[in-house]
């Protein structure tokens, strides 16, 4: 189970129907990876001016950008879920932050819905924040690609997959 807490910085409407799938995906995602917790994770929505003054301030790359990600937890390879466990209560997994602007163009970009943008964002952003990265690392991004699609493939959420 996952516990969205979400805040949204622009004057875009997010339906809950959109959240509702966003979390579908993250559950979906950890389930994949065998996560044996649940999780609380931050969601934030905001413009490609809020994204690109949190890509300078953590990452000293002054530009937009789709997606963020911020872990709460590192992970490895010879940990067990029980160490997160904590007596009933949520695992705070850590942050996503999505620019809007930024999702919407790259929906139009790539030919599919808005829909399937932030699930995909979702997707990528929760391996993230599970400990995968692909910055210098081809293995881990064919694994991170790998489970994206299978997690997206899964709940339907194809390139051809409409608005709701």
């Amino acid at each position: 189970m996952v516990k969205l807490i979400v805040e949204n910085e622009t004057d875009e409407a997010v339906s809950e129907q959109q959240i509702e799938e966003i979390k579908r995906v993250c559950e979906t995602v950890m389930e994949g990876e065998d996560c044996n917790f649940d999780a609380e994770i931050s969601l934030t929505f905001t413009d490609n001016a809020g994204i690109r003054e949190i890509n300078r301030e953590y990452r000293d790359i002054d530009k937009p950008t789709d997606v963020l990600s911020f872990p709460m937890l590192e992970f490895d390879e010879d940990e067990t879920d029980a160490e997160y466990e904590t007596d009933g209560g949520l695992v705070l997994l850590g942050d996503i932050v999505i620019s809007l602007e930024r999702a919407r163009a790259q929906a139009g970009e790539l030919g599919h819905s808005m829909r399937r943008e932030l699930a995909f964002l979702a997707a990528h952003s929760t391996l993230h924040l599970l400990g995968w990265d692909h910055v210098d690392d081809p293995e881990g991004e064919r694994y991170m690609i790998e489970k994206q699609n299978e997690a997206l493939n899964k709940l339907g959420l194809t390139r051809e997959v409409k608005e709701i």
